[in-house]
């Protein structure tokens, strides 16, 4: 008989699988497990169960049985409550096919699905139906090793990854989008007693035979029909080995969550390679650049397709494994630690690569009429040089989403759930430094360029500052002469000032010729108080007023200040004095059932105050006005600010909003101090 070559995993499937409840095999069931999982001669698969049989019979004589088995809970919990049928009722009803062939067996199997007339067992029963139990398991670890026994690892050419036909921003984009859908789906489903999808149904709930003729669950992931394989379940592998009628719904759900992560990161990386052989290396274009130009553009682009190949290949080595995946966050943790700080390299550019990018645009003619070329080629798709440079900035942080998406669906206290937050904490370190660089480049430049424009008529302060940067800045109307003169008609009663707020001080300027601004008038911005003016007509609407304790001439100084709409009068007097209460701020994040939206549109910020938004984000609702704008804190980054609520649609469902913080707290959950600052981060 010729060796089995997955016999070391099947004996570790069985050793797993009878992990049942503290009771002892005895080895002659071992021999039922070889009678019931017989086929015919000559076949692999019957040596390799067999085999599986015979080293598990020599190496022991008792396996030990545990409760925290899937079967002990699609098996046994079921039946809690149920009454148990007589031994004559049994015998009955016990005959039953073989795994192969419909072959009888001498001994009952699948007594415990059977279903029939209910009578009450005594307890001289208990023994023959601890031993019929015991000899369902047995017929499900063989139909687990038959599974696998005749299963061949995945190969690369299965997959073929290399061959990924989608770009990464398509990729991202259909994925994102169907997640939207699934989210609309499942918020449709208001009705109180249904139980919502995303919640995990209790072993207790679970239908006896579980195991057995189940459909595959439907998975809210990537489906395109130009895609050669969409989900890990499409996979003709998957299909003909029958693993899927053996798996559970959640792990089904967890296998599509790794595989997503690595079939993303195929698409991303024949995007990279697409911006080096098309764009980088053409050699038009090497002509027109300077070599220091085509080092800003391109920046470390090379060292980061580099590391992501290597990370592309060390996750096509895990899948090719089994075609059950095992996991994949403990390589992305060695990955993150050892090699992705290239990334924050590459996107601390970023400020300098887009301002290089516009100026190139602007002064060489060459350049634009290249790239416009270079744009309009069958491999680009469409798509624009610029969603090419910024693909590693995108990964990046989708990265760390996908680790979440797999942190959700494994199992709680697990070892895959520890190394899973590992990932996550390690991805959220690079992510922060990228988002750091970023900001560190953008307020160096932004507070260079304000100082250049301020021309102080009081004590000149100076502005560039490390540890200072601008929060908001916009034009106001401030009332003219006293509050007397309010009801009077005057020509003018109202005139134009700028205001500079900064994180630590606030500048009242006016602006003169040349695209300059005097500064009349300064404050620390922890000295600065705000008041709502009650509504006295249409021409004191959206009036508030400006107290500075203490203005640039030591004394306190006060500014009625009419902005242009409510949303941008509540917006100043939210950054003016965030640690103030007004009426406007709710705070409704501190609340069990905080409103949410989904973002369905992608927004860039404009403002300082503003947020960025991807699309699928969840963000929780803190405030809202009557002309369309949103103050939202993103759930999986905590990152607060305002947004057209045109952006999103609102989640009804409370089950479903419920569900989001109860993820958002798990992927949070290994960081303590994560969890203090859930409700008083980035007020500012």
């Amino acid at each position: 008989m010729s060796q089995c070559r997955h016999a070391p995993d099947c004996q570790t499937a069985t050793l797993e699988l009878l992990n049942y409840r503290e009771v002892c095999l005895p080895a002659k069931h071992v021999q039922v497990l070889r009678e019931s999982s017989s086929v015919s001669e000559g076949e692999e698969e019957s040596e390799g169960v067999n085999l599986v049989a015979h080293e598990t019979d020599s190496h022991t004589h008792y396996i030990a049985i545990q409760r925290n088995s899937k079967y002990y809970r699609s098996m046994r919990l079921p039946s809690r409550g149920k009454r148990k049928p007589s031994r004559e009722a049994m015998h009955t009803r016990c005959a039953t096919g073989s795994l192969k062939n419909n072959e009888p067996v001498k001994e009952p199997l699948n007594v415990l699905s059977q279903k029939g007339s209910p009578s009450p067992v005594s307890s001289d029963d208990k023994a023959t139906l601890e031993e019929l139990w015991i000899q369902r398991i047995i017929q499900n670890i063989a139909k687990r090793l038959i599974v696998k026994a005749t299963a061949k690892p995945l190969l690369k050419s299965d997959f073929a990854f290399s061959k990924t036909r989608l770009l990464y921003q398509e990729y991202r984009d259909k994925s994102t989008r169907q997640e939207i859908e699934t989210r609309r789906l499942q918020d449709s489903q208001t009705d109180p007693e249904e139980s919502s999808p995303s919640e995990e149904t209790p072993p207790e709930a679970e239908p006896t035979n579980t195991t057995e003729n189940k459909a595959p669950p439907q998975i809210s992931l990537l489906r395109n029909s130009n895609s050669r394989f969409n989900l890990w379940q499409d996979l003709p592998e998957i299909r003909s080995s029958g693993i899927l009628s053996i798996l559970q719904p959640d792990e089904i759900k967890l296998q599509e969550a790794m595989f997503e992560l690595v079939t993303s990161e195929a698409s991303y990386y024949k995007s990279l390679n697409l911006l080096v052989s098309h764009f980088m290396e053409n050699e038009r274009l090497k002509k027109i650049l300077h070599p220091s130009e085509a080092h800003i553009l391109f920046s470390n682009v090379l060292d980061v397709m580099a590391v992501s190949e290597r990370f592309l290949l060390d996750l096509e080595q895990r899948v090719e494994e089994n075609i059950v995946i095992s996991d994949v966050c403990d390589i992305v943790y060695q990955h993150t630690v050892n090699h992705f700080s290239v990334y924050i390299t590459y996107v601390s550019n970023q400020t300098y690569q887009e301002r290089a990018y516009k100026q190139l645009l602007q002064d060489k003619p060459a350049f634009r009429e290249v790239i416009s070329q270079l744009e309009l080629d069958p491999k680009c798709k469409g798509l624009s040089f610029s969603s090419f440079l910024i693909l590693p900035f995108q990964r990046i942080t989708r990265l760390k989403l996908l680790v979440q998406n797999i942190l959700k669906k494994v199992e709680e206290k697990s070892d895959r759930e520890n190394t899973a937050l590992d990932a996550h904490k390690e991805l959220e370190t690079v992510v922060k430094a990228c988002n750091e660089g970023v900001r560190k480049m953008s307020r160096t430049e932004q507070m260079i360029s304000i100082q250049k424009k301020l021309e102080f008529k009081i004590k000149s302060v100076p502005i560039i500052s490390h540890s200072r940067w601008l929060l908001k800045q916009g034009e106001l109307q401030q009332m003219n002469g006293p509050k007397t003169s309010r009801t009077l008609r005057t020509k003018k009663l109202f005139r134009e000032i700028y205001l500079f707020l900064f994180n630590d001080l606030l500048v009242i300027c006016r602006q003169i010729p040349g695209d300059k601004y005097q500064v009349f008038d300064s404050a620390p911005r922890g000295l600065l108080r705000v008041e709502e003016l009650e509504d006295q007509g249409q021409s004191l609407a959206n009036v508030f007023i400006l107290r500075l304790l203490e203005n640039a001439d030591d004394r306190e100084a006060s500014y009625m200040l009419k902005a242009s709409s409510q949303s941008e009068m509540k917006r100043w007097m939210i950054s003016l004095a965030p640690n103030r209460r007004t009426k406007f701020v709710s705070f409704t994040s501190r609340l069990v059932d905080c409103p949410q939206i989904q973002c369905v549109h992608p927004y860039v910020a404009q403002q300082p105050d503003e947020l960025s938004l991807e699309l699928a984000d969840v963000l929780n609702i803190l405030d809202k006005t009557d002309d369309g704008w949103i103050f939202g804190e993103r759930l999986h980054d905590q990152e607060r600010g305002w947004f057209p609520s045109s952006m999103g649609e609102e989640i009804l469902n409370p089950k479903i909003r419920a569900q989001n913080l109860k993820e958002c707290f798990r992927v949070h959950k290994s960081d303590d101090s994560q969890r203090r600052k859930l409700g008083s981060r980035n007020r500012q």
